[in-house]
């Protein structure tokens, strides 16, 4: 059955360390984070419910659960699949965390298991926790229904320790068992009534929860049926009687029992059951109570007496007289521990009773008689074991971060420690205290039983050097018993070493229209010092103050932010130096040099430079073909493809007119006659740019037909008249062509010399370099050109300075015949930037 719901909500009451508690959406497979409730618990009340005590049970344990957690707030918890192969992922443990993966190295990132070995490992290229080894869930914890495994995470500089439970679920890798191949019953003839229930032996399965759920299935047989009953500790299998035997017909019964667990796929295990039908002795043994409870400290001594059974028979005679001995359903290891007297039926301890083994024994005893075909009644004895105060506490240091820097402030942790009792009760309760007490330090607890040794008063070093500490730790026994540790903590000092960037500089690539406040970059220094000599801020140049509605740097993370959308078309380049400064006093400084390129986007449509107001073009007809009736120009403040214009015209245009696709020159597709004179056409023609997107514009060139008898009256009352004037373009265009091409090397010129006097300068200024005057040239198959001019300054954080840049795109496309049908053309772009 599949979980019920489909959405866990963490209670998302505070963040840790940047870790935020999500909202976790989880199918089998996936790994949740949970904030409140442990993952296998809710997964378990969601698959299957089964009886009202059941759910009462269930619901104690998530009060109990609940509270735990309560205690231990702040633990990041994962969940993998028993028998997942080596690498499996787990979780992004150090994400997670709130800790960069640059820093795991640096910071000497560690994990500690103490009772796992190691089943799981941490990339710390990537901080990724995955699977190390096999894990075998049943080996790891058994029957229990929450397993996990409990991982220390400790980082350096500062100091700190993370605990982390992976909870290991389970698959359906075990298929149920039962203890014998075959099991023997004896079942008197006649005698014996419809409905006697007969106890059998059930199967076993090693996993938990569903899949080891077990159903029952006997072979076809009309004597014989097989019952599961459950009360409140365990289930009972019973062999049901429907008729009564006739052992003259058949002597001896053969059925096949088969067990299914409830998993996915199911597993089966399977037992033969051999009844063997008798004669006679129609009474056997009843105990005056089918279940029996006792209690039993445990450590009791070998021979002490637990419980004296008693059974009684109706019969007469030999077949009265009754031997009690433990059923075959009991393990071998229960026998070794408890022995039964068969004549008195007085159950004792004959073996080593620990509660941190197990808290409670479930025998099953049987009382036979002594007839010739015995009989024989059965009753359970539960013991249930106290437990008493017969572990001593244990306790570690599993970090120690000596020498401690005289000038470290109070609350710096010195030392992590971990206590433990394997008891439980007031006898697993743990009081840690610290002697000397007069000494600056004191225990803080942390999580559950871990502590950190941390300063309480300032140190000096110069009057005490060394300090030795004593750890002690006492459970609430009766009596109590105790365990100690010392620790041995010497004092240094220093800062002597500047922070320092893994590089001089770094060059950014940032697209323009950026959101306000994006993180767009992060430096990080590194100081060799320890403590606040080594925990460094990150602030911009003060002489850079123009620069302050520009960027933003995070004192403490070092994140760039971009505090107001960039425009390209205003602002090229930013130049900026960070210094980054340690806490140590004096304190030292280091600096790194960064660049931010503002790359284009296409956000600006094409604008039409001709005037809606013109008076319309007059042509005198006839005209041959291919007459030239005017031009459209068009200018784009963007750049590259992004500023590349070509012209279409306007699905809505009717009449025997083209336009050139980057020459924007409508002329006629046919030669017009007289017959057409006489009337006015608009032809609208749309704007385009190659941005990805593309964005476009429309403009009208409204055209007047006249035919030649006409045009001599009107000649003196026309505004223009439209000629050929290709030749005077064609010359327009190759002086164009010569000027473009001499400005753009002597502009190249003027970039090399800069470039050589900027490399030789020893001390760097911040600048802010906008686009200059940016001529856009396209040669198309028909020799025409558009540009587009912008505006540029450079503000100066330390001359003050301004100046003008320009820009020279020049587009040399490779565009066969067949460009006019629309297909997408290579081109080549080449930008030449100069200093004016």
């Amino acid at each position: 059955m599949q979980p019920s719901w489909n959405l866990l909500k963490g209670l998302n009451k505070q963040p840790y360390r940047g870790y935020h508690w999500i909202l976790c959406f989880f199918k089998e497979g996936d790994f949740c984070i949970f904030k409140r409730i442990p993952f296998v618990l809710m997964l378990e009340l969601g698959m299957v419910v089964w009886t009202a005590d059941w759910v009462m049970r269930r619901l104690l344990q998530l009060v109990l659960f609940h509270t735990a957690w309560e205690m231990g707030s702040g633990q990041l918890h994962y969940s993998v699949p028993e028998e997942s192969q080596h690498g499996t992922f787990v979780g992004r443990i150090a994400q997670d965390l709130g800790l960069e993966v640059s820093e795991l190295v640096p910071r000497m990132f560690r994990m500690v298991s103490k009772e796992h070995k190691d089943y799981l490992e941490v990339n710390v290229q990537n901080g990724i926790l995955f699977v190390n080894s096999r894990i075998d869930r049943e080996e790891l914890c058994a029957k229990s229904l929450l397993c996990a495994i409990h991982l220390e995470v400790i980082v350096d500089k500062p100091l700190r320790i993370f605990h982390v439970e992976v909870e290991i679920r389970d698959i359906n890798d075990n298929a149920p068992i039962f203890s014998a191949s075959e099991q023997i019953l004896s079942i008197a003839e006649l005698i014996t009534v419809p409905g006697t229930e007969f106890p059998l032996e059930g199967a076993s399965d090693s996993d938990i929860g569903s899949n080891a759920q077990l159903s029952y299935k006997l072979s076809s047989s009309q004597f014989f049926t097989v019952e599961q009953k459950r009360d409140e500790h365990n289930k009972h299998l019973a062999l049901v009687l429907k008729k009564p035997l006739d052992r003259e017909v058949t002597s001896v019964h053969r059925l096949l029992l088969t067990a299914t667990d409830g998993g996915q796929p199911q597993l089966t295990g399977t037992v033969r059951l051999v009844i063997n039908v008798l004669d006679t002795n129609d009474n056997p043994p009843v105990f005056n109570q089918s279940v029996y409870r006792v209690q039993l400290q445990e450590n009791a001594a070998v021979g002490a007496l637990v419980i004296t059974l008693n059974a009684t028979d109706l019969d007469e005679g030999i077949n009265k007289d009754i031997s009690y001995e433990f059923s075959n359903q009991i393990p071998v290891h229960f026998q070794k521990i408890f022995s039964i007297n068969s004549n008195t039926g007085e159950v004792k301890v004959n073996g080593n009773v620990d509660f941190e083994d197990i808290n409670e024994f479930d025998l099953q005893i049987v009382a036979k008689d002594k007839g010739n075909f015995p009989l024989s009644g059965h009753c359970r004895v539960i013991i249930e074991v106290l437990d008493v105060n017969d572990n001593a506490p244990e306790v570690s240091v599993s970090s120690l971060s000596v020498p401690v820097p005289e000038d470290a402030p109070p609350g710096t942790v010195v030392a992590l420690i971990s206590i433990s009792d394997k008891d439980s009760g007031a006898n697993g309760k743990l009081n840690c205290s610290l002697w000397p007490p007069k000494f600056p330090f004191k225990l803080t607890s942390t999580f559950k039983n871990y502590y950190s040794l941390v300063l309480s008063e300032p140190l000096d070093r110069e009057q005490v050097a060394e300090y030795g500490l004593i750890v002690k730790v006492q459970d609430q026994g009766d009596p109590p018993m105790s365990a100690s540790i010392s620790l041995v903590v010497p004092i240094s000092d220093v800062n002597d070493n500047a922070p320092t960037f893994a590089q001089p500089s770094y060059t950014l690539f940032l697209r323009e229209n950026n959101p306000p406040g994006a993180h767009i970059f992060t430096v990080s220094a590194s100081d060799p010092d320890v403590a606040e000599n080594a925990l460094v801020s990150y602030w911009l140049d003060e002489k850079l103050w123009p620069l302050s509605s520009y960027i933003s740097v995070h004192s403490e993370s070092g994140k760039l932010y971009a505090l107001q959308p960039l425009d390209y078309e205003e602002l090229k380049l930013l130049e900026f130096q960070v210094r980054a400064k340690d806490a140590g006093l004096p304190s030292l400084c280091g600096n790194v040099t960064i660049q931010v390129f503002v790359l284009d986007e296409n956000d600006n449509a094409p604008a039409v430079s001709q005037s809606v107001e013109e008076p319309p073009a007059l042509v005198v007809i006839p005209v041959p073909s291919g007459h030239m009736l005017g031009k459209i120009r068009a200018l784009d403040a963007d750049s590259g493809y992004n500023a590349w214009l070509r012209y279409e015209l306007h699905e809505g245009n009717s009449g025997p007119w083209r336009v050139g696709l980057y020459s924007g020159e409508i002329s006629t597709t046919r030669m017009l006659d007289e017959v057409e004179g006489g009337g006015s056409q608009n032809v609208l023609v749309v704007v385009k740019d190659h941005g990805k997107p593309p964005m476009s514009a429309t403009a009208t060139l409204s055209v007047s037909l006249v035919a030649n008898s006409q045009a001599i009256k009107t000649d003196a009352r026309l505004p223009r008249t439209v000629g050929n004037a290709k030749p005077l373009a064609d010359t327009a265009n190759l002086y164009l062509i010569i000027a473009i091409c001499s400005v753009s090397s002597l502009f190249l010129l003027v970039i090399l010399v800069y470039v050589a006097l900027r490399c030789q300068s020893e001390e760097k200024e911040a600048m802010m370099y906008g686009p200059g005057t940016a001529t856009l040239v396209c040669a198309s198959e028909v020799g025409s050109w558009s540009y587009s001019n912008r505006h540029s300054h450079i503000l100066a954080g330390v001359s003050g300075e301004a100046g003008g840049k320009s820009d020279l795109m020049v587009f040399s496309p490779n565009i066969p015949a067949c460009a006019e049908s629309g297909k997408q053309q290579d081109l080549l772009c080449t930008t030449v930037s100069n200093e004016l």
